[in-house]
């Protein structure tokens, strides 16, 4: 199972500027979230990214960087333009990992390219995470998704979804089989696909939700869901994040 690891950088950010070269124990971050990915079972891992900061930063470090054009609208934009210059077959996977994610686990990238591997079905790929705490159901920033018997996304909603009608009390989440579902932001993609996903038009149900995920759903493809009992590590957006990340690296 060959893949290919995208991670998008941009130094854009307006909680944390110049996240992508946030320095953590020595090395840029977006350095640390490469070589994290590098773990994973990919044969190639690359940074997008507009910036020459940033490519600069990761060819001091070993680190492959291809350069996009600084107008793209999205990260899957950008991420497009990277399989082009790759060269990369329309059947080709790519999994994309977002540079803020210096703790991500090389087993999720790995079981993420490995459901597009077992889906031909499916032109995307993503990850979740049983929700066990009450608060994080009912928290509109905490994305669910929800899924087909085939495990299949069957929609993703900021909203605390599946609603259990007869709970003990509202809002409680259901349990069982239908215990809520948290999305991890990782995402697997057939080449072809993700080159074709930025023309599709956006779907009213992402605009309503700020979801992007939901024009692949709006457009009739399939998303398949590898469900893990563990939370991802944390991504950083906010100096307090970038704290807690560089203690864990002294």
């Amino acid at each position: 199972m060959g893949f290919t690891v995208l991670i998008p950088a941009r130094l854009a950010s307006t909680r944390l500027p110049d996240k992508p070269l946030a320095d953590i124990a020595g090395l840029p971050m977006v350095v640390r979230v490469a070589q994290r990915a590098a773990q994973s079972a990919a044969s190639q891992v690359v940074v997008a990214t507009d910036d020459p900061r940033i490519q600069q930063a990761c060819e001091q470090h070993g680190v492959r960087c291809v350069m996009t054009r600084a107008d793209h609208p999205t990260g899957s934009d950008r991420l497009a333009e990277a399989c082009t210059t790759l060269g990369l077959d329309g059947l080709d996977a790519v999994v994309n990992v977002q540079g803020d994610e210096p703790l991500i686990d090389p087993a999720l990238i790995n079981a993420c390219a490995a459901q597009l591997d077992q889906r031909p079905d499916c032109v995307v790929s993503t990850a979740a995470h049983p929700i066990e705490d009450d608060a994080h159901f009912g928290n509109p920033n905490v994305v669910k998704v929800v899924l087909d018997a085939q495990g299949r996304a069957l929609y993703f909603s900021r909203a605390p979804i599946p609603w259990w009608r007869d709970a003990p009390r509202a809002g409680q989440p259901a349990s069982g089989d239908a215990r809520p579902l948290r999305h991890i932001g990782i995402y697997g993609y057939r080449a072809g696909f993700l080159r074709r996903f930025p023309q599709l038009p956006p779907s009213p149900l992402e605009a309503a939700e700020s979801l992007e995920q939901l024009r692949v759903l709006w457009h009739g493809e399939r998303i398949a869901v590898h469900v893990t009992q563990q939370a991802p590590g944390a991504g950083v957006d906010t100096p307090e994040d970038l704290e807690r990340v560089r203690a864990l690296f002294t």
